[in-house]
């Protein structure tokens, strides 16, 4: 499983354009450089006979690309997609896949895939997105689901609301392999406005229990279980920072606009931080885990934050 567009998995690709990195016998990681806004990562596993893709990307063109990528590296196109969470990033392209390809994903990421309908054009009218239409996984599961191919066993866990409400982790145990979807970021900055706080917390430690020693991110280069370490710092300065200042009666955007962020301003999309204490305020007022919020305010927010400059989306 190797072709002249992949890397090794310890050196960083130069440029932006997509590459691909060999894992273990069969499988493959996607990278999309530099995991910002719309810049996700995808999989694929096969065994020669059959391919299954983790994840698709927010354009025709970037689905296309991948699509060549899974091709060029000898493997047969995907008959099974499997969606780690509903965001255009990870789903626009799989209409790019079927009818081929069957799409598996939490019954609750089919229920937000068909709620959110064309949600990126939402946000970003101004990308030229392609031909898209809103292709939900038609083989949902809850709880937790196992596909073999050949002998490479997937399980797909779903571990509770945390990146958002259908978050499916894709874990390889035979191959020490995880993706992880958009419950990990590296490099970049959480984002769990559509999810929970303290579930993403919760998602964390089963993430650890799994033991995986190759971490695919949802965004950011391949890497490895210290991404974790980071991912927690990251949430419970979020959690500090809340419970503060939601005590103080200071708005999410008060008390983000006035704080620090030490070592996490390092982190790309730092604007994310007022989502996130959106979403950790409406845990603090007892709203249930992933109780959707009034989006214009969070957005609008963001934007504040960005210097009141638009998000920029990459795709």
């Amino acid at each position: 499983m190797t072709s002249a567009n992949t890397r090794p998995t310890t050196i960083e690709a130069e440029g932006t354009e997509p590459y691909t990195v060999p894992l273990a016998p069969g499988v493959s990681a996607y990278i999309q450089p530099d995991g910002g806004w719309c810049l996700n990562n995808a999989g694929f596993v096969t065994d020669g006979e059959r391919t299954l893709l983790v994840d698709t990307a927010a354009t025709e063109r970037r689905a296309k690309l991948l699509r060549e990528a899974v091709v060029a590296s000898g493997a047969p196109l995907p008959t099974t997609v499997v969606n780690t969470h509903h965001h255009g990033d990870h789903t626009y392209g799989n209409c790019v896949f079927t009818p081929r390809a069957t799409v598996v994903g939490h019954a609750d990421c089919r229920r937000e895939t068909l709620a959110a309908g064309l949600q990126l054009h939402l946000a970003w009218p101004e990308v030229d997105y392609g031909h898209i239409e809103v292709t939900p996984p038609t083989l949902t599961y809850t709880d937790e689901l196992t596909v073999h191919i050949g002998d490479t066993e997937v399980r797909l866990l779903h571990p509770g609301p945390a990146h958002t409400v259908g978050d499916t982790i894709v874990h390889l145990p035979g191959r020490g392999v995880v993706f992880t979807g958009d419950l990990i970021f590296n490099g970049g900055t959480p984002f769990i406005m559509m999810g929970s706080l303290s579930g993403s917390l919760s998602a964390l430690a089963t993430l650890r229990a799994l033991d995986a020693s190759v971490v695919v991110p949802g965004h950011g280069r391949v890497t490895d279980p210290s991404v974790y370490d980071t991912v927690e710092r990251y949430l419970r300065y979020v959690e500090d920072l809340a419970r503060t200042s939601h005590a103080a009666g200071r708005t999410p955007l008060e008390a983000a606009r006035d704080a620090d962020l030490g070592e996490f301003a390092a982190l790309r999309e730092s604007e994310r931080l007022v989502a996130n204490l959106h979403r950790a305020y409406a845990e603090l007022d007892g709203l249930p885990l992933g109780a959707p919020l009034d989006l214009l305010t969070v957005l609008g927010d963001m934007m504040t934050m960005n210097g009141g400059r638009p998000i920029a989306c990459h795709a």
